[in-house]
């Protein structure tokens, strides 16, 4: 197997950080060389940024602040890891990619999509997903889910429902541009009900799913 660059994108809440986590162990377990990153974090550098990020006492950044903390984390985790890991053959998951920065700094926030756009492309160098899973889920389940998950809400998902429901659309305006590339999966149910999903996107997708989740 070539190596392969996967993304799992989505609300907060919607289930993507247990499917990335389900992702790389099933492949893991079929016998491909998988490297499981989340972002914003990864390394050390990047992992600080993430710090500042979701703290809810940094409530005033500001939305370009923001989008620069995002690709500065974005920027180190592509140097220091995953253009080396594909380089080297290597299937890289992550949770979380340039797509968030889209829905979430752009359709989200509002701010201008083509300067966000030349941003993420700064930041990745080249290095883009070969699929992107998107999980779709309604914006209430999915923060009842974060509430269950987090306790208190960090400083993005504070923003609230109508925040949220702007990423949700921003997230699937992507998938309509670019249909080869993003896929939309319903988070309903179970996380095996949802697993199994994602399996039939990846052998549906052409990508050699091989005996994963046999």
């Amino acid at each position: 197997m070539t190596s392969l660059f996967i993304t799992l994108e989505g609300i907060d809440g919607c289930g993507k950080t247990t499917q990335a986590a389900l992702l790389a162990d099933a492949l893991s377990r079929a016998g491909v060389d998988v490297l499981s990153l989340r972002e914003p974090g990864g390394v050390a550098i990047s992992e600080k940024i993430r710090a500042i990020l979701l703290d809810p006492a940094n409530a005033e950044m500001g939305d370009t602040c923001e989008l620069l903390l995002y690709e500065a984390a974005r920027a180190q985790l592509v140097h220091q890891v995953i253009a080396p890991a594909l380089a080297a053959g290597r299937t890289v998951v992550c949770d979380r990619f340039y797509d968030s920065t889209t829905a979430y700094q752009a359709y989200a926030a509002g701010l201008d999509p083509a300067r966000v756009g030349a941003a993420n492309e700064l930041a990745v160098d080249g290095c883009h997903p070969d699929l992107t899973l998107v999980f779709e889920l309604p914006v209430e389940e999915a923060a009842r889910r974060a509430a269950v998950r987090n306790g208190s809400p960090d400083r993005v998902e504070a923003k609230g429902l109508a925040y949220q429901r702007r990423v949700a659309e921003g997230f699937r305006t992507i998938a309509a541009a670019e249909p080869g590339r993003v896929r939309l999966i319903d988070a309903a149910g179970t996380p095996d009900e949802v697993f199994a999903r994602v399996l039939t996107v990846l052998r549906a997708a052409g990508l050699p799913a091989g005996t994963v989740g046999e």
